[in-house]
């Protein structure tokens, strides 16, 4: 008899490609309508309804009432992190058109991966924090330095209230695109908070991230990224 949990049944919730494709849209920063996240799995509303249900009884995913409206999102960091897995391990998709091509590129040079940064940015912001000494890798994690004490701080990152979440603090994400670690758990996503916040970077629809003109600048002034 099985004495550990059952994750057989978490695969199969997971293995339906319509809610494939609802969760890996739901790896956004944002929480998504019923209707959207039809949208984005080719499915009519009845299906992604009956789909969404399942998800949020198998605790995958949450669901908040906003006045008329429901929005949708992961239901933690830990479904996060397994999709994020199994996106690495899994083929890589056939692109079948200029706007296929178009929205890949997009995506791999800078995303949102749940909460923090990923794709070519996110991969190039890390290693520049090692490279000038804020960070240094662990076995599954990354290590803030007395530099990145002070580096933060005056970025604006309170490190004191991230270490107290009930959360990984800086763990290392491996990059399915760029196929090297980035930052993320909650100093990862204090980080994207505060280029956002800068207006450095904007976000775009499908979990794209634009680098904006100034933030091609900064980044290249203060960390020594070329984007």
């Amino acid at each position: 008899m099985a004495i550990s949990p059952d994750f057989s049944y978490v695969a199969k919730l997971m293995a339906d490609s319509s809610r494939a494709a609802m969760l890996e849209a739901l790896l956004g920063l944002d929480g998504l309508p019923a209707n959207e996240l039809a949208r984005k799995a080719d499915v009519t509303l009845q299906t992604a309804s009956s789909h969404l249900s399942k998800m949020v009884e198998g605790k995958l995913i949450r669901v908040e009432k906003h006045g008329r409206h429901r929005y949708y999102s992961l239901a933690n960091t830990d479904v996060a992190k397994a999709i994020e897995t199994l996106i690495v391990i899994a083929p890589p998709v056939r692109i079948r058109s200029l706007k296929d091509s178009s929205r890949a590129e997009k995506i791999k040079i800078a995303r949102t991966c749940y909460d923090h940064l990923a794709g070519r940015l996110g991969v190039k912001l890390t290693e520049a924090f090692i490279v000038k000494g804020y960070m240094i890798e662990e076995e599954d994690n990354f290590s803030v330095t007395e530099e990145g004490e002070t580096f933060f701080r005056d970025f604006g990152i309170d490190l004191d209230t991230l270490r107290n979440k009930r959360r990984h603090f800086a763990r290392k994400c491996l990059d399915w695109s760029e196929r090297r670690y980035h930052l993320a758990g909650s100093l990862g996503h204090a980080v994207l908070l505060k280029l956002l916040e800068l207006n450095w970077i904007e976000k775009l629809p499908d979990r794209a991230v634009k680098i904006t003109i100034e933030g091609k600048e900064k980044l290249y002034n203060i960390l020594g990224i070329e984007m």
